[in-house]
């Protein structure tokens, strides 16, 4: 089975993804990690995208998703994966699927962790707070503010285009790790159950 997970940052993506790969053996592929790993193995792709990252520049969909390709061709991933991150826009999923359906394959979920604006803001605020005031740049809330209202512009209108294909279930993003993973584990298990979308 392949599964797009995805959400605002902070909605526990990566945790998720990883508590997946941990319990059902189903390969995280986050894009971050792909690219560093790339990058870190000295291999053609990976010399394009230090190129492109020394010098500031966004790397462009193309390569993320042959990136992609060739992580998902190695054995591992045989029965489907878990893209994490991944798509982030339209084209990305539209190149996605075109990707999967080149090796007979296709999105058969996608599960939206959908979360409380307001509530991942308030973390921040505490996590600042216990740290005595003291925060790291990355996670302020006007840094976490302006990433939430990227996500909102690219990614939210990933939500009409799955829904469209059928594919699309919203879990509470907001309800402790373990419940996550267990309505994460019921969808599973539900679709598996019914059989109307290939199971790997």
């Amino acid at each position: 089975m392949n599964l797009v997970l995805f959400g605002p940052p902070g909605s526990g993506k990566g945790t998720q993804a990883k508590i997946l790969q941990e319990r059902r053996g189903m390969p995280q592929l986050s894009t971050g990690d792909m690219l560093r790993a790339a990058i870190a193995a000295g291999t053609e792709l990976g010399k394009k995208c230090k190129a492109i990252i020394d010098s500031g520049e966004l790397v462009p969909d193309e390569i993320v998703v042959g990136i992609i390709a060739e992580r998902y061709d190695r054995p591992d991933c045989a029965n489907g994966a878990v893209f994490d991150g991944f798509p982030r826009t339209i084209p990305q999923a539209e190149a996605l699927d075109a990707m999967l359906k080149g090796r007979g394959r296709k999105v058969d979920l996608v599960i939206e962790l959908k979360v409380d604006d307001a509530v991942l803001i308030g973390r921040v605020e505490q996590r600042i707070k216990e740290s005595g005031g003291i925060a790291r740049a990355d996670d302020t809330p006007e840094t976490l503010k302006n990433r939430l209202a990227v996500y909102y512009k690219n990614t939210a209108p990933l939500i009409a285009y799955y829904k469209k294909q059928g594919k699309l279930v919203t879990v509470d993003g907001m309800a402790p790790i373990e419940e996550v993973t267990k309505a994460i584990a019921s969808v599973l298990d539900r679709v598996g159950r019914k059989g109307c979308l290939e199971v790997g």
